[in-house]
Order: structure tokens, then C-alpha cells, then sequence
């Protein structure tokens, strides 16, 4: 889709409708409705769409007539309407959709282009339909609105997601947005914003934090504490003791011992409970209170480190592995760079970050990088396009510091039995003043305080007291388990949930990536020994996994922050794919460090997006020579590289035998979710490459074919130890457990299935299983579902009965906003959602 910027019109309402028909799998109809439109658009904007899903979108853009122009890249409109309205469907198999060995990474729903700076909240409305089909995803029409504002109805039902566009447009159209001067041949040689600049925009947008929550005064926080239903009802009390002293206090002294107990009773609750919320509050304040975050900044062309605090938009921040992204960024310039998103998205694998994208969703674009993640490996420049509360991260954290604090159960319970409790004394003394009047008409004093007596005789003053105590000793018990309880209801709230919505990345699964299986010398190994054949038993000295354990351990970047301590404790600098192969080459060789010692690195290409391998070159000896080329990388591309298989000791030359067999193992690892490296060697003659043979890198004087294949790694997070057994226990409980993660259906589902949170066959499988079609399939029929991220927006009031009737759910491809939507939408249906991640 493109536009031509400076083409405006201005007509009466048409109506268009065109259908175009090219196969049978794909059809598209495009609806157009115009009313008096005069509209300028951007030129050169470019939108990938799924190639996989059923969209269904309506884009509504709204300005004011005034017009405002915005810095460029711009978009300017002055019209009432536009609507736009598109169907796409697309038949094709993404059974191997997110796997970046396979096919590109399917794009989530398109983001409509805002020319304002700031992150929005758009609010949109729900279709009446929703498609639960594995192959369907809707996106549901949108309406723009100004940014969520503090006014907001807590108790507004529509859908919110964040608005960026800046992944749309060029490097240089984004500098001048921002007013910036970047060099994208040379970023070194940038000059970034001014000092005077910096400044002002401090003094405008204010530091790069997040704002913190409301604070409430102590005084206030403790009389919210006393006036609970139980306590007023304890107060009551005791001022209708000191009021029975005042008619007589000749009989009623003791009253007055009575009404003190009573007025202490509910201070003393007040004051534990209290008590635990400012200690709560006091250790998470501890943890804001560390070392503030440091950043390099390119400011009048010289790279200084500063505080992030003091990051403004348009600041030039260099990044490189190990850091923690201060701000949101643009990148323009990358060296094999990777970010771990899993606390945002829940991705496991790194993502790799470059300066050009083609994704429209931003969470999936690849030259952004937000607030929060951690650059995993190599290094790169970006333009700081949102700073604090603007950030992605502070929206997220926006969308739960408005939401209205539930009661908990034993809350609800004791004010259900306050209220009871209550009204039976009032009835029981009413009762017994009308008896005692009838008795005694003429004693009114006595006829009183008679009444309050049995009205203060149905009060429990002992109950709140132990309820509170017995509370305060279970947070300690807690507390002892490095659990931190905020609010002491919390510790019941916790005990009687009914559902439990568990991220997958961290919480379920290691957050590490392991070596599962190894295909090499044309044999199946599984790397787990509780897992492996009795045909094909792992041994490290076999020669095809001894060939895969040196290329792990050799063709790598990672480094190590010490070197002087055992190999446990180090820390590996590195993604998380090198970090696992890593880790397998430790546990099967002898002397690790040893191993790189005796082999030293004389060459290296590093791993990039445009070749998918990196190659590197030894000082390794054999029969022909000196020197040994390793290479591992994309399966399809290594292998494009290969004209011999290994085989035993041997190379014999690559068949379409082999290939064949080669794509069936491949098709395995990929199908459980795995990623899949490929790995291959060349034993280098002497007599062409001698032993110090310059390579160079320029000049390409390094073999750059016909490699000898060794065979196929997969590496998965796998399940945390306990978790299955945990989730049994769950079940036995009467909680239900459901998965919520941003990772990829098919890895979320393969990992639910492995952990036992998900048995039965979903739609899909139900319909295999029996040949039908996916569409006979109806709702008794299965009792598991995976529900994909874009479909959330869309669902129906029924949907979510439906989808909440199934035993077992797992949300996958989810954002934060998402997470929020699921938890209301179950406890709207009354269940007690408990929330366990990092998500």
C-alpha cells in the first residue's frame, strides 16, 4: 500500500467495491467508503501482511479541520471520515510460522500510521463475530482517540493497544522528525543533539523515569485500615458502652472497661494490618533505590555516559551486550545485534535487531528496541523516541496503575457476616425493648441500656483479633519462603483461587535454552538421558556428536565475565542459543577450557541476517593439514553450502537420499517448537592453506564451499523441575491452570503438552484425528483450546464463555494489555484469578 504525498481531493460520498480472484486459495475483496476526504499521505510506506491469517480491519482516521502539521515524515488530514475496509484470506501452512529457519515471522495485526510523537491508547470496538479456526485471526475495527487520560471509567470495556509508527519510516525521516543529526555509513560520527537542546527538552518532557504510584499518607493508610465493616462495628460498640455509662453510671462502671476493650480490639486490628502494608511498601521502595541506570549518549558528537534519568527524545544512545535498553529506540545502525524481549513479549530466543524492518506490528518490528529488555550480543546506535511514562513499558505499567482494587474473598465473606451479625442485633435489641417497654412502660433508662446489652452481646470481639493474627503468621511463614505479601487478605485471597493464569518463558519453562536432540552420522541422539533410544544411546565420543560438541564450543562469540572460577559459577555473555550450546559442550567434554586453549581461533566471520552462519577457522590438526573450518548457522543455508555428509569417520558426497532424510529430522525439530542450527566442517589442506596462511575477510580467500554437513542441533527451553507435579497438585485443588505467554502457539502448546497442562486435542487435532473438516468440528467435541493473540481483540461476550467453559486454555502471542484483558474477563465470570510471571 503507498500513497503520493501532496494528492488531495474533495468529493461527494462513492461507494467501491472490487473483487479480484487470482487462485482459489487466495481471494481479496477491498471495500472503499469515502465521505468528502482530503487526505495526504506519506510516501514509500510498505506493510507486510499475513500470509497466514483471515484479517478483517477498519481503519477510521479522525483530525481536526485546523490541520496540524507535524515534522516529517507527515501525515495531514483535514476530513470528517475515512473509512477503509479490507479482507484477506490466505490459505497457506503456518505450521512452521515463527520459526526463522522456516519462514519470516507473521506480522500481528497492521498498526494504522500516527504522525503524533507519543504512544496512544486507541479504543476499539468488538465485532460481532469471531473465527476460532488455528488459521484465522481477526482484527477488530479502530477507532482513534487522544491518549488515555487519568479521567478514564475504570469500568470502560474497550480495548486499548499501543499506537507507534516510527518502525514505519527511514532512519533519516525519523532524524528530522526529531531534529537529530545521525550518520547511518559512520553512527560513530554522528552528532546527536546539543547541550541546549538536551536541556530544554528536560525541562519540557521531564526525566526518563517512570512516574511513581499516588502515595497516600500514613495517617490515611491507616484509617482506610479502620474502617472496615468489622472494626466500625467493634467502634459502635464501645460507644454504646460509654453511652449505657452516661444513663447510668452507677450500674454501668464496668461498662467502661468494656467500651475500652472494644475501641482497642478494633485499633489494634487497624495497626497489625497497617503494619504489614508499610513494611511491604518499605522493601519495595528499597528496590528503587539502587544503583540509577547508566547510558552512552552522543551528544554534540562526542559519546559521553550519562544517567538514563536524563535521556530526552532525539538523544543518540550507543547500546552494545550486556546493557539494559535506558529508553525506547529507532535503531539505525547494528552489528549483530540481539535483544531478549521475554519479560515484554515472553519470546524466549533472542531477537535480532537491524535497521530495516518490514514487520507493521511494533512489539514485532525489528528496528525497535524498548525500555527494560537487555541486549543480549554485538551492538548497536538508536534515536531515543520515547522517554518515562511515553515508553511501551510505562504504558503497560499505565494500564494497571488506574484499575479499581477488588475486595478479597474473606473480605467479601466478613462483610457479608458483619452486615448479618448486625442485623440480627438490631432486631434482637429492637425486639427486646418493645418487651421490656410492655413489662416496664415507665422505666425508659433501663429499657435502653436492656437493649443495648443484648445488641452488644452479639458482637465477636474476639474473632477480628484472631483472624488478624492468624493472617500475620502465615505472611511470616511466607516471608520465610522469600515471598513478600503486600496485603495481608492476600494471603486467603491466594489459597482460594480458582484459576491460575502462568507465563510460559521463566515461570514454566528455564528460561534457558538446551540442547535436545543432535542428528548427525544420519543417527536420531537425544541430548536428555532420561529420553534416549536404546538403538542410539548419546555418547559424547562418537564422532559426529564430538564434531558437534567442538563446534558449539569453538564457532562461538559468547565470553565468559570470569575465567578464574569454576564453570558453574560464571556468568556467559552471550544469547541464549550460544549460552546453551555452551553449556551441552561443557557436560560432555573433559576440560572445557582446555578445549578452547588447544585449538586457538586464527579467523572469524560472525553470525549476520543476510548469510544466516558463522564461520570460523582453528588451529586443529588432521590428516591433511592444520587448520579446521567450522560452521554452523540456518539449516537450509548451511546445507546450500554442503557437498558431503558425514558419515561415521567418513564425507561421502550429499545424495537427495540424504536430503530427504535430512528434511524429515528437520521437520521433527521444527515441529516441537525447537530452533534448529545446522553444523559443518572442512578439513583444510596444507599445501593450499598452510599453517600461517593470512585469511581475510575482504578478499574472501576462505573456502566458501563445498563443506562436509555434520548434522542438525534443536534447542528448547524445557520445563522447570516440579512444574508437572505442580500443576497436578493445582488440579487435585480444584484450580484450573492456563497458560498466557507471548511465545508461539505451537512452542506454547508443545510445552503445555510436556508439563501436563494440556491433555486433551484442541479443534485442530479433534479434526485430524477423525479427517473431518475443521468447521464440523463442534464445541462438546473438544475440551482444549489455544487461543492466538490477535483473536483477543475481537472476542465476543460468548467467545469468552466459551473459551473459559474449556478445561484447558493456553493464550498465545499475547502483549501485557492482553494479559490484563484475559484476568478481567475471568473474573468477570467469577472466578479468583491468581497471576504468577514476569509477564
Amino acid at each position: 500500500m503507498s500513497g503520493e504525498s501532496g494528492n488531495s481531493t474533495s468529493e461527494p460520498t462513492v461507494h467501491q467495491e472490487v473483487v479480484t480472484s487470482s487462485t482459489p486459495e487466495e481471494i481479496t475483496e477491498t471495500t472503499i467508503t469515502v465521505e468528502t476526504v482530503k487526505t495526504e499521505v506519506p510516501t514509500s510506506v510498505n506493510y507486510e501482511e499475513s500470509p497466514s491469517v483471515l484479517t478483517e480491519q477498519s481503519i477510521v482516521l479522525e483530525k481536526p479541520v485546523d490541520g496540524k502539521i507535524v515534522e516529517a515524515p507527515t501525515v495531514a488530514q483535514t476530513t470528517e471520515k475515512t473509512t477503509l475496509t479490507t479482507h484477506t484470506n490466505d490459505n497457506s501452512d503456518n505450521s512452521k510460522k515463527d520459526n526463522p529457519e522456516i519462514s519470516e515471522k507473521s506480522n500481528n495485526e497492521i498498526s494504522e500510521i500516527s504522525s503524533q510523537p507519543k504512544i496512544q491508547f486507541t479504543e476499539q470496538q468488538k465485532p460481532d463475530h469471531f473465527k476460532s479456526e488455528a488459521n484465522s485471526s481477526t482484527v477488530e475495527p479502530s477507532t482513534r482517540s487522544p491518549p488515555a487520560t487519568k479521567e478514564t471509567k475504570e469500568g470502560d470495556s474497550k480495548k486499548k493497544h499501543v499506537d507507534i509508527d516510527e518502525h514505519l519510516f527511514k532512519p533519516e525521516e525519523v532524524a528530522e522528525r526529531y531534529h537529530v543529526d545521525i550518520n547511518t555509513y559512520k553512527p560513530s560520527d554522528s552528532r546527536g543533539l546539543n547541550i541546549n537542546q538536551a536541556k530544554k527538552l528536560l525541562e519540557d518532557h521531564g526525566p526518563n523515569i517512570l512516574s511513581p504510584p499516588k502515595r497516600k499518607h500514613p495517617i490515611l493508610k491507616y484509617f482506610e485500615c479502620l474502617m472496615t465493616l468489622f472494626n466500625i462495628l467493634l467502634i459502635l460498640a464501645g460507644i454504646l458502652m460509654y453511652i449505657l455509662f452516661a444513663i447510668d453510671p452507677a450500674n454501668n462502671q464496668p461498662n467502661t472497661y468494656l467500651g475500652a476493650i472494644f475501641f482497642g480490639v478494633a485499633f489494634l486490628n487497624a495497626f497489625i494490618e497497617f503494619y504489614q502494608l508499610q513494611k511491604s511498601a518499605a522493601i519495595l521502595e528499597s528496590f528503587l533505590n539502587m544503583i540509577p541506570q547508566q547510558c552512552y549518549v552522543i551528544r554534540e558528537g562526542k559519546l559521553t555516559q550519562i544517567q538514563a534519568s536524563t535521556l530526552v527524545v532525539g538523544d543518540l544512545v550507543f547500546v552494545r551486550m550486556g546493557d539494559k535498553v535506558p529508553a525506547d529506540l529507532f535503531i539505525f545502525s547494528a552489528t549483530d545485534m540481539k535483544v531478549d524481549n521475554s519479560s515484554l513479549t515472553g519470546e524466549s530466543e533472542p531477537q535480532e535487531r537491524v535497521k530495516t524492518n518490514t514487520h507493521s506490528n511494533p512489539l514485532e518490528a525489528t528496528n525497535l528496541c524498548f525500555n527494560g529488555t537487555l541486549v543480549v550480543s554485538g551492538e548497536g546506535y538508536g534515536i531515543v523516541i520515547r522517554t518515562g511514562d511515553h515508553t511501551v513499558l510505562g504504558q503497560i505499567a499505565g494500564l494497571t496503575a488506574g484499575e479499581e482494587k477488588n475486595k478479597s474473598p474473606l473480605a467479601i465473606e466478613i462483610d457479608k457476616f458483619v452486615k448479618i451479625i448486625a442485623t440480627i442485633a438490631i432486631l434482637c435489641g429492637v425486639i427486646f425493648f418493645g418487651i421490656g417497654m410492655r413489662i416496664m412502660p415507665n422505666n425508659l433508662t433501663a429499657n435502653v441500656a436492656f437493649a443495648i446489652s443484648v445488641l452488644v452481646a452479639w458482637v465477636p470481639e474476639g474473632l477480628p483479633a484472631t483472624v488478624t493474627i492468624l493472617l500475620t503468621i502465615a505472611a511470616k511463614r511466607m516471608a520465610a519462603q522469600n515471598v513478600l505479601v503486600k496485603d495481608l487478605q492476600g494471603v486467603e485471597t491466594l489459597g482460594a483461587i480458582t484459576l491460575l493464569a502462568t507465563d510460559k518463558t521463566g515461570t514454566l519453562t528455564r528460561n534457558q535454552m538446551t540442547v535436545t536432540y543432535i542428528w548427525t552420522s544420519l543417527n536420531l541422539y537425544s541430548a536428555f538421558r532420561s529420553a534416549q533410544s536404546e538403538n542410539n544411546p548419546f555418547d559424547p565420543s562418537v564422532t559426529g556428536i564430538q564434531e558437534v560438541i567442538h563446534i558449539s564450543s569453538l564457532c562461538s562469540r559468547a565470553k565468559f565475565d570470569r575465567t578464574d572460577i569454576p564453570f558453574n559459577e560464571r556468568a556467559i555473555l552471550g544469547d541464549a542459543t550460544e549460552t546453551g550450546l555452551i553449556r551441552f559442550a561443557y557436560q560432555n567434554v573433559d576440560d572445557y577450557d582446555g578445549l578452547i586453549n588447544s585449538y586457538p581461533k586464527v579467523f572469524e566471520i560472525p553470525f549476520n541476517s543476510e548469510t544466516k552462519w558463522a564461520l570460523t577457522i582453528h588451529q586443529k590438526k588432521h590428516d591433511k593439514g592444520d587448520l579446521t573450518l567450522y560452521i554452523k548457522g540456518a539449516p537450509e543455508r548451511v546445507l546450500r553450502l554442503c557437498s558431503t555428509i558425514l558419515s561415521d569417520n567418513d564425507a561421502i558426497p550429499l545424495t537427495d537420499e540424504h536430503k530427504k532424510k535430512y528434511d524429515e529430522m528437520y521437520e521433527f525439530m521444527a515441529s516441537k517448537g525447537h530452533r534448529v542450527l545446522a553444523f559443518a566442517r572442512l578439513l583444510l589442506p596444507s599445501d593450499k592453506y598452510p599453517e600461517n596462511y593470512e585469511f581475510k575477510k575482504e578478499d574472501k580467500n576462505y573456502p566458501t564451499g563445498d563443506y562436509c554437513f555434520v548434522g542438525l542441533c534443536s534447542l528448547e527451553d524445557p520445563p522447570k523441575h516440579g512444574v508437572r507435579e505442580a500443576i497436578g497438585s493445582c488440579r487435585r485443588a480444584g484450580i484450573r491452570v492456563m497458560m498466557v505467554t507471548g511465545d508461539h502457539p505451537l512452542t506454547a502448546e508443545s510445552i503445555g503438552r510436556k508439563i501436563n497442562l494440556m491433555i486433551s486435542d484442541t479443534k485442530p487435532l479433534v479434526a485430524k484425528r477423525t479427517g473431518r473438516p475443521i468447521e464440523s468440528i463442534r464445541e462438546h467435541e473438544y475440551n482444549a483450546v489455544v487461543i492466538h493473540g490477535e483473536q483477543i481483540d475481537s472476542l465476543s461476550e460468548n467467545d469468552w464463555d466459551t473459551i473459559f467453559s474449556k478445561d484447558e486454555i493456553i493464550f498465545a502471542r499475547t502483549s501485557p494489555s492482553h494479559k490484563l484483558e484475559i484476568v478481567k474477563h475471568a473474573q468477570s465470570l467469577g472466578h479468583i484469578v491468581g497471576v504468577t510471571g514476569d509477564g
